[in-house]
């Protein structure tokens, strides 16, 4: 069986019932894969016949070595940075379709789905208008992490175990919780609570959309600020708030990284829809989102030490703003006019 017999919604967050049974299938599915490769009707088979996290682990585990071949061959390390924002949804939608397939009852996992398309066409679309789907376009800190390491043995070791394996397991593993939502289906219906989950989450998305459009609207006029030396007509931010070079108006006057903290959310409130339907506090999917709240910190450490390092005024506005959540007794970021002085 691909699925484990339950009778309780707590036994869904059992991990010796609902995961650990079917680890063996890592080892059987390649031959599977390879012997039903020109059926698609044996294709199908093996598909329903195989649990499907092991399925999506699968996947993500064959995505390395391509990405891992990609980055060194092009000397490019943002390869998983192109498929960030569709592999999670890509998982989802498996688990949908996978209950679909099954006759599941499926209302619960449709409205996910549908959330799940609208984050990764916000993100998706919020990286393409950056430049990051342009061949040769890498993100700067890769660059930075390289020189500093300084030796191409062990950056390639980092890129085999960080940047390939890592990240591909980790957007894998934050769509946990969506399996868990799966296997409650038959024993839990939808009530007024899934409701308020799923517009907790489309909240969550427009306030990254909403972080983003503020930031993207300031660079726009920084940029033509710098070129023309002229602050764009009916801007909303003023010579010294340009001079300045970073984004304090808005949400940015609230959090340094308002979009962080919505992107983080997203997968917090997943994992905590997965405990509200099975009736816990805590189970072992929350793993993903508890690693991707890891890899936020250590990210966002180094884009501020990077950005600290550019801007004078920046050590102020992390003084002043909090780096997630806004802090209840910061002072907030004064108002360029009144500094006194402006930053380039």
């Amino acid at each position: 069986m691909a699925l484990p017999t339950l009778k309780s919604a707590i036994a869904c967050t059992d991990f010796s019932r609902t995961v650990q049974p079917y680890i063996p299938q890592l080892n059987d599915l390649p031959q599977q894969i390879y012997q039903s490769a020109t059926n698609l009707q044996a294709l199908k088979q093996v598909y329903l016949n195989t649990n499907p996290l092991i399925s999506a682990f699968a996947f993500s585990l064959a995505l390395v070595p391509i990405v891992l071949v990609i980055s060194e061959v092009n000397k490019n390390y943002s390869q998983i940075d192109r498929v960030w924002s569709l592999l999670p949804t890509f998982y989802n939608l498996h688990y949908v379709a996978y209950a679909h397939a099954k006759g599941l009852p499926t209302q619960r996992l449709d409205s996910l789905a549908i959330i799940s398309i609208v984050w990764s066409a916000r993100l998706t679309y919020n990286y393409w208008r950056k430049g990051g789907y342009q061949v040769g376009s890498e993100d700067y800190r890769w660059q930075i992490v390289k020189d500093y390491v300084n030796n191409p043995v062990i950056f390639f070791f980092f890129n085999v175990v960080f940047i390939s394996l890592a990240q591909s397991l980790l957007l894998c593993s934050v769509t946990m919780p969506t399996y868990v939502l799966l296997l409650a289906a038959p024993i839990t219906r939808a009530q007024v609570p899934d409701i308020v989950f799923t517009q907790v989450l489309l909240g969550c998305v427009f306030l990254a959309y909403t972080a983003d459009q503020q930031q993207w609207d300031f660079h726009a006029a920084k940029h033509s600020y710098q070129k023309s030396a002229k602050v764009p007509p009916s801007n909303k931010f003023t010579a010294a708030d340009l001079d300045r070079g970073f984004n304090t108006k808005g949400l940015w006057a609230l959090s340094r990284h308002p979009n962080f903290l919505a992107e983080q959310s997203v997968w917090v409130t997943l994992y905590l829809w997965s405990c509200w339907t099975t009736g816990t506090y805590y189970h072992w999917a929350g793993l993903g989102a508890a690693a991707y709240l890891c890899l936020f910190q250590a990210s966002t450490w180094l884009t501020e030490l990077i950005t600290a390092g550019k801007y004078s005024d920046y050590k102020l506005y992390q003084k002043r703003v909090g780096k997630f959540v806004p802090s209840l007794w910061g002072e907030g970021m004064p108002s360029a006019n009144a500094e006194g002085k402006k930053t380039k």
